[in-house]
């Protein structure tokens, strides 16, 4: 792939040049159709996305939780946060457990990286590297705070009543 694709996603935009070939010759594409699942909760993930165009939604427990578009990332969750430790590549090939559903909303073209490549930017583009993990970082943080909100919105509910 032609790194001035995966320049022109966010995501990647402001990487050294170097950065940038690195990723692009491990990459991959991918087009969905609207209503394509990308990701199953709780199935497992193999491959990290970054969106070169289209939107998606962000799918736990059933339930829409956000939309994701272009220079979007998803699915670092379940290739970073799979091994022990976060910051060590892990020691067998499968991906971990994927923690939401995406759904495209519209048609999409997605630019993809295997698990075993991502773990391989750590040494040919750590900023590439890096910057996957800030996000996972973010993404658990924002997860949590939805269980939480959930949890007190819930705790504060009327009980329910009898209808007898």
């Amino acid at each position: 792939m032609d790194s001035s694709r995966v320049a022109a996603i966010r995501f990647f935009a402001d990487l050294p040049e170097a950065e940038l070939a690195a990723v692009a010759d491990v990459a991959f594409e991918l087009e969905v159709d609207t209503g394509q699942e990308l990701a199953k909760q709780q199935g497992l993930g193999h491959a990290v996305f970054a969106v070169e165009s289209g939107t998606a939604e962000i799918v736990i427990g059933g339930r829409p939780v956000r939309t994701i578009g272009t220079g979007d990332v998803v699915g670092e969750i379940a290739v970073l946060g799979s091994a022990p430790d976060p910051f060590e590549a892990p020691e067998t090939p499968e991906g971990g457990q994927r923690t939401a559903s995406v759904v495209a909303t519209s048609p999409m073209r997605l630019i993809g990286l295997f698990r075993r490549d991502v773990w391989a930017l750590d040494r040919q583009a750590p900023a590439a590297a890096r910057r996957l993990r800030e996000t996972m970082e973010r993404h658990r943080a924002a997860d949590e705070q939805r269980v939480l909100d959930e949890q007190q919105g819930s705790a504060g509910a009327d009980p329910p009543r009898d209808s007898t």
